[in-house]
């Protein structure tokens, strides 16, 4: 009910996310859902594809505040999902992960201030805590940013965080990659098969956002517990589930910017968050600079604290691995033959 009459925005609405929100939105009693995107050509398959009213399409950049304040305006919540998500073409242009992932998301959070919008979530992820590539960086920086405005937004603009890791099937994923070339009859190249990674469904991903929705602060961060899998048992898990076994399978060695395993919480983190069942929360640092805070007062004891990893989650086989799978339309039309957009 407490969409009931709303205004919805999404920003990069037009991803994986925004599909997975529309599913489950235009089912319920709100008023309207603006996309909010640079691309015209996914916002008019997406135009077509609901056929819904209440679905409104903007055409702008994060870059850009006045493209964002004009989507913004009479809006009372944003779930921002704009992103540079590739670890390679961010390791290669770092600068413009900065100007989307950063300044882009300290754009859309100043327009919902000066905007009045209610509520702010934000979409995080794993990359972001020790990162190592240019990718998870600005990541971490645009999480530092939600924590600053969102002093600043107080309670008239409550603005908080969500952080996960890989989420199946989205758009850009291997998964769909590792679909096709089976598909195909071509080899699979794998970076290390024992690399461990979270793994999530949309809806996951999505419950997980609806749950910060409803229980966030200002400054909060989400993270939802979730299991992991290796490489290796995931690539084993899609060949079976295709119908093939010994399917050829060649390792190529880590790439540049990846890491052994994925954390989801840091030890510094897991010291002051609080356990929610199925979710971690994660309040913010609220000091301010006033020095003295810094200075003579210390932090809880991190000594014995242990970080949320892919290493120490939930481990799924090859079995597990296949019923998680089994949850995606994508993946069970793939076993049938059939390639469907991962987004259907």
């Amino acid at each position: 009910m407490i969409y009931k009459g709303k205004s919805l925005l999404i920003t990069g609405g037009t991803g994986s996310f925004g599909n997975a929100v529309l599913r489950r939105f235009l089912n319920l009693d709100i008023k309207e859902i603006r996309i909010f995107s640079r691309d015209e050509k996914k916002q008019d398959d997406m135009r077509r594809k609901y056929a819904d009213d209440r679905l409104k399409f903007y055409i702008g950049d994060v870059r850009d505040y006045e493209s964002i304040m004009n989507a913004v305006r009479g809006v009372d919540y944003i779930f921002h999902a704009a992103a540079l998500k590739q670890v390679p073409s961010c390791e290669f242009h770092p600068i413009e992960a900065v100007k989307t992932n950063v300044i882009g998301t300290e754009n859309v959070l100043t327009a919902a201030i000066n905007a009045n919008v209610q509520k702010v979530i934000c979409l995080s992820t794993d990359k972001a805590v020790y990162p190592i590539n240019a990718m998870g960086i600005s990541k971490a920086m645009m999480e530092k940013v939600i924590v600053a405005k969102s002093r600043q937004g107080g309670d008239s603009t409550v603005i908080c965080c969500t952080r996960y890791g890989n989420v199946m099937a989205s758009r850009g994923s291997v998964i769909p990659l590792f679909m096709e070339l089976i598909h195909d009859n071509k080899e699979l190249t794998l970076t290390d098969p024992n690399m461990t990674r979270f793994m999530m469904t949309l809806d996951d991903a999505l419950d997980l956002v609806l749950f910060a929705f409803n229980k966030g602060l200002p400054g909060d961060i989400f993270v939802q517990k979730a299991p992991a899998t290796t490489i290796g048992v995931m690539a084993q898990a899609l060949c079976e589930l295709m119908g093939k076994f010994n399917y050829p399978i060649r390792v190529i060695g880590t790439r540049h910017g990846e890491k052994q395993y994925e954390s989801l919480l840091s030890r510094e983190e897991m010291v002051r968050s609080e356990d929610m069942g199925d979710y971690f929360r994660i309040p913010p640092d609220l000091r301010d600079l006033n020095y003295a805070k810094y200075v003579d007062l210390g932090e809880e004891d991190i000594t014995n604290a242990v970080e949320y990893n892919s290493e120490n989650t939930v481990q799924l086989n090859v079995e597990g691995m296949k019923v998680l799978l089994n949850k995606l339309k994508f993946i069970q039309a793939a076993s049938r033959g059939k390639i469907i957009d991962t987004e259907e």
